[in-house]
């Protein structure tokens, strides 16, 4: 059993686990385990809507049977992918072991298991980082898996609930997507969480791994299915709407499954995974910076407050979940009912932050209010972005509107006003996020008595911080993800199952199914611009414990406080530095220009494959379609396309860390994080509004005399906008930007600790003596740490001058 001590208590004895010298009180005890509790709670919650789910009705056999094409042809893309990604799985666990013995375990990690031999914590920390590894790398699976298979199960009952009512098909679309909100929330918590509770303030050392595998599954869930997705989309839309004139779900269409299935496995297994992955590095992020200012302050407090705001964010998105309701009759605002249950979330988790660090955080340096301000501003980010997104993607804003009216001239006004409405959104996404991180420093640049490094360590903390708040209602974020491909996968099913079928009660469901594919658009732009404005968080707090950690061994190695990177920043001056600047914005557009030439390959395979079809005599009813063809096209075409993605992201840090060294790897990080966020909502906004202004001339009338509707050059013209936009909508830059910059922080750490001190000035202009070389082999518990905390005397000596009673550092 896992025992966290009191700080009334004397440690116990135990050979396997040491006592942990960081002690924790009663308070903080019950704290860390009803966190742990929550987030089983909150895999509970997901089991207690799957089974409400799986007792709704699945319509009639015709429905069952589209359905059925859908769920076999997602199962067997998952297997296909599954098989593609395990045996670099397998590889990065044993490197991940392994690397203890380049990056010895960190001075938290000597202490936490003081007593024992130095081969033994190298041991301990091997294991623990290469199965945290596992354990981020399969939670994040489990997100993707899981919850794509719920969403299968949930679009026909979504669509046989369409011939009942508005609101139980919006019922039953949202819940199924809230499975996948509490799947990455549970998960996401409880990994955390139990890599705190064994290894205590020496978590970080573990959570490398635990962040890293999320990133990696990711990576790899997100590309593939948004090249599926994208490739069959397209392909199904230029032939079918286009050369064809049928409707988009026309099941004369060979490619119309293919569509179907990467919806799922595009927006629901590859989203969910890319969000549970920036759920997992804010935390580590937090926790790594929360570590540096414990050193400074002595305040464990730091440590413990992410994991608390966590927990709070779960009980809050699982009442949130409820406050989601849509009328009785056969209309309702699907929209007005989601974001109601988004803001009853948000309130709700920011008066219990309030209290929360009213209570437990009014004794840390600067007073609890920082610490409760910056979680509050990554809330009320996440309901700027939320609101910016749908401005610029849904269907009753403005810049939507344009994109209809563009239509009356052709395709190519229609994609240069689709451009504009990308290139504009994402200055303001950017403005709402720099308006964030300027809070932030507000926030935490005026706590008292600080130096100048000390400072700036206050402030990333306030960002992670961030971070933390503005993921605080992913269990809402994913919920309305995956509520964009149910109920687009429902309509359809509704329009394969019912196709000629003209009676009042089937044309209601299908307004309805309609009108909820419509929200589904924008709900999923507005995930996306989450998960990117996430992406941009927690890759700040990434640099900052970039920062730290590079600091840390350059303390060990004897760099003078004066010349260590928290001290000096990162000087775009350099050349070296702007080199790597301008490496790192480069590689998010070389990323998404991969991408989309593996959508441009794929989606010309699938265009030939339905028109081979349609000459067979398909649209005469002469063959059946083969939908098998257009869905084994796109899987091959995922899979070919992963590593060499994969590998762009994870290599690139690599080379510049080890060429143009540590600096200039920071100016990389800044490059790819402001590229990264710029190029992805862009590409994700122009995709998100020409989808939805087709939709706009696809409820009008259909009437191709008079250029209205379905069939009209205004159709055919946004259909090729929308063509262009279906790629860029899900093959974003940020991937690069997530998967660099998880291996960026780690290659720093690495190269420095590899260095062997020489007593001169190295490549990164900072001179190590060789007095500290033995120290850092050896792992002292004296060295590693930030050099403010030495200087002020607050380090591993002034801990263990503990109160009593509340825990605080003796003063």
């Amino acid at each position: 059993m896992l025992w966290l001590p009191s700080f009334d208590q004397q440690p116990h004895s135990m050979e396997a686990f040491p006592a942990m010298m960081y002690r924790l009180s009663a308070f903080e005890q019950v704290g860390i385990w009803s966190v742990l509790g929550v987030a089983i709670l909150g895999l509970l919650y997901a089991l207690f809507l799957r089974g409400q789910i799986l007792r709704e009705d699945k319509g009639s056999p015709k429905m069952q049977e589209v359905w059925t094409a859908i769920r076999e042809g997602a199962d067997t893309y998952l297997r296909r992918q599954l098989l593609s990604i395990l045996p670099l799985v397998a590889i990065l666990t044993v490197a991940l072991f392994f690397s203890v013995y380049i990056v010895p375990p960190s001075a938290e990690a000597m202490d936490r298991f003081a007593g024992q031999s130095a081969d033994n914590v190298r041991l301990i920390v091997g294991f623990g980082r290469a199965i945290a590894f596992i354990m981020g790398a399969g939670f994040s699976l489990t997100v993707g898996q899981l919850g794509m298979r719920m969403a299968v199960q949930a679009n026909v009952r979504v669509a046989s609930a369409a011939r009942r009512s508005f609101g139980d098909a919006l019922r039953i679309a949202y819940r199924a997507g809230t499975i996948t909100g509490m799947l990455t929330d549970g998960l996401g918590l409880f990994g955390g969480t139990i890599i705190f509770i064994i290894f205590g303030v020496a978590a970080p050392d573990a959570l490398l791994g635990f962040g890293f595998g999320g990133t990696l599954l990711a990576l790899f869930m997100r590309v593939g299915g948004g090249i599926f997705t994208k490739a069959a989309d397209v392909g199904a839309d230029l032939v079918g709407k286009v050369e064809a004139g049928i409707p988009e779900d026309d099941p004369r269409n060979p490619a119309v499954v293919a569509d179907l299935v990467g919806d799922n496995v595009g927006d629901c297994a590859g989203m969910a995974a890319d969000i549970f992955e920036s759920y997992e590095v804010t935390i580590v992020s937090a926790l790594i910076l929360g570590l540096a200012l414990y050193h400074v302050t002595g305040h464990i407090e730091w440590i413990i407050y992410p994991l608390l705001v966590r927990g709070i964010g779960v009980l809050s998105s699982i009442i949130g979940t409820y406050a989601v309701r849509g009328g009785p009759g056969k209309s309702g605002n699907a929209m007005a009912a989601i974001f109601r249950g988004f803001l009853t979330s948000a309130a709700i988790s920011v008066v219990l932050f309030g209290g929360m660090a009213a209570a437990y955080m009014r004794g840390v340096p600067g007073g609890w209010w920082r610490p409760f301000l910056a979680t509050a501003m990554g809330v009320l980010l996440a309901i700027l972005i939320d609101r910016v997104t749908e401005y610029f993607t849904g269907m009753h804003g403005a810049p939507v509107k344009e994109i209809r009216r563009a239509t009356n001239t052709g395709p190519a006004t229609t994609i240069l006003s689709g451009l504009s409405v990308g290139y504009e959104s994402s200055v303001w996404a950017a403005v709402t996020i720099a308006a964030t991180l300027m809070a932030s420093i507000l926030i935490f640049g005026g706590v008292p008595g600080l130096g100048a490094a000390e400072q700036v360590t206050f402030i990333l903390y306030g960002v992670a911080m961030t971070g933390i708040g503005m993921l605080t209602l992913t269990g809402n974020n994913v919920a309305m993800d995956s509520y964009g491909p149910i109920s687009d996968n429902a309509n359809g099913i509704g329009e394969m199952a019912w196709h000629g079928m003209n009676d009042p009660e089937t044309q209601g469901a299908r307004r309805i199914m309609s009108d909820l594919d419509a929200v589904g658009n924008t709900t999923k732009a507005i995930t996306k611009g989450v998960a990117i404005g996430s992406a941009v968080i927690a890759a700040v707090s990434l640099f900052g414990s970039f920062m730290v950690d590079v600091s840390k061994i350059q303390g060990a190695l004897g760099v003078p406080l004066a010349q260590q990177l928290s001290t000096i920043g990162i000087r775009i001056s350099v050349p070296q530095v702007f080199v790597g600047f301008l490496i790192g914005g480069a590689i998010p557009w070389l990323f998404s220009s991969f991408a989309i030439q593996a959508v441009s390959r794929a989606a010309s395979l699938i265009v030939e494959e339905v028109r081979r079809q349609f000459r067979l005599g398909v649209l005469e009813g002469k063959v059946k379609p083969d939908y098998r063809q257009a869905v084994s096209i796109s899987t091959a075409a995922a899979q070919k396309e992963l590593i060499s993605l994969a590998l762009l992201g994870v290599l690139s840090p690599i080379i510049v860390g080890l060429v143009l060294q540590v600096e200039a790897l920071g100016g990389f990080l800044a490059g790819i994080i402001l590229s990264g966020q710029l190029l992805a909502v862009f590409m994700s906004n122009a995709g998100g509004a020409w989808d939805n202004a087709k939709k706009l001339i696809e409820d009008e009338p259909s009437d191709p005399a008079n250029n209205s509707g379905e069939g009209s050059e205004r159709h055919k013209a946004c259909v090729v906008g929308e063509s262009v936009g279906d790629p860029l909508n899900n093959c974003v830059g940020h991937l690069a930007e997530q998967a660099a910059g998880a291996a960026a922080r780690r290659i720093a750490v690495i190269h420095l600790a590899r260095r062997r001190p020489t007593g001169r000035r190295d490549a990164t202009g900072f001179s190590c003596t060789p007095s500290m070389g033995a120290d850092l082999e050896g792992g002292s518990p004296s060295r590693g740490l930030m050099a403010p905390t030495v200087a002020k005397g607050k380090g591993v000596a002034a801990r263990r001058g503990l109160k009593e009673a509340g825990g605080k550092t003796a003063t």
